[in-house]
């Protein structure tokens, strides 16, 4: 096995002469340690089946869904794909969402561990995945800002993330797609495993605690737009066939990148349960839950005014195609 770190990024390594479909239990350690070490890891040309995928990522933890293909296209009963799905559909809107920085399941009780998607069919231009190293943009930062920052906590929904970056918002008499929790985790997280600070926000996280809403957006902004402002922290995986990259979704923001959708994009995805004891905010029963649901009701008041000029401009999702 060869591990070779991404040169002149902060983080990443290339791992080739392993065979992830035929995993040793003496090689996965040494994948579990460069894991941490890089916070992401790239396994081209390994073609994993939907079976590899999901044993692959069993090494890790416990599973937030099984490995399961995924695609821009309507599979059809033999297997094969038909037409593009609707831009308008609430899957492609997933996917535009998607576009922006974000982490994994911080909207859930349990947020995630990590990510892992293998490639199986790519359209000939875009639909990169790109990287954000949370850890070294964290050192960087000046000890102002780590002061001011240290004990922060903010809120994170799919629900705001929806309306916000998208215009995308439940119906007002309806049943929504998205819950109406939000859940509360501090902007500086500890890595459970590595012991090393690193921010943890995105597009999920909002209304940060005891900040005003304009302070809380200003805040979040400038550490997000900090994070990916030196090329050394951020990288873009162009992707091919075959191709199996896992992610850290406690030290890491990633974000897809438009491509041509009417070409096929297949990929296979899981995704890893964060470990409860390290991982896990409060269920909704929980009393602290209360909070979160205020803020969240209160945040949606101001995302409605403010999606009136987004693309699906509320409850309805006009045929719009996606910027390229």
């Amino acid at each position: 096995m060869q591990i070779t770190p991404i040169e002149d990024k902060t983080f990443g390594a290339v791992v080739t002469d392993v065979s992830l479909e035929n995993l040793t239990d003496a090689e996965f350690p040494d994948i579990r340690s460069a894991f941490n070490q890089y916070g992401f890891l790239v396994f081209p040309g390994q073609f994993l089946s939907v079976e590899g995928n999901t044993a692959f990522a069993e090494r890790f933890g416990k599973l937030h869904y099984d490995a399961h293909p995924m695609a821009n296209k309507e599979r059809k009963e033999d297997g094969s794909y038909g037409d593009t799905v609707p831009y308008q559909s609430q899957r492609m809107r997933g996917v535009f969402g998607n576009q922006n920085w974000h982490t994994d399941s911080s909207y859930m009780p349990i947020s995630s561990k990590c990510g892992i998607l293998s490639a199986v069919t790519v359209p000939e231009w875009g639909g990169e995945t790109e990287f954000a190293d949370m850890r070294a943009g964290y050192a960087a930062l000046d000890q102002a800002t780590k002061d001011r920052i240290e004990n922060l906590y903010a809120y994170h929904s799919t629900k705001q993330s929806a309306a916000r970056d998208l215009g995308d918002l439940p119906p007002e008499d309806g049943k929504s797609i998205f819950h109406d929790e939000a859940y509360l985790r501090p902007i500086v997280k500890v890595h459970p495993e590595t012991g090393i600070k690193n921010l943890f926000i995105g597009r999920h996280a909002f209304g940060v605690q005891g900040l005003s809403r304009e302070e809380s957006i200003e805040l979040l902004t400038s550490l997000r737009d900090f994070v990916v402002s030196d090329p050394s922290r951020v990288y873009s995986h162009r992707w091919q066939p075959g191709d199996t990259v896992i992610w850290d979704n406690r030290s890491l923001l990633h974000r897809a990148r438009p491509y041509d959708y009417s070409q096929l994009r297949e990929f296979i995805a899981v995704r890893v349960a964060g470990d409860p004891e390290t991982e896990f905010a409060y269920e909704p029963t929980d009393p602290r839950a209360q909070a979160g649901r205020d803020t969240l009701e209160a945040e949606m008041v101001f995302l409605r005014e403010e999606a009136k000029n987004k693309r699906y401009k509320g409850t309805s999702a006009p045929e719009a195609r996606p910027t390229a």
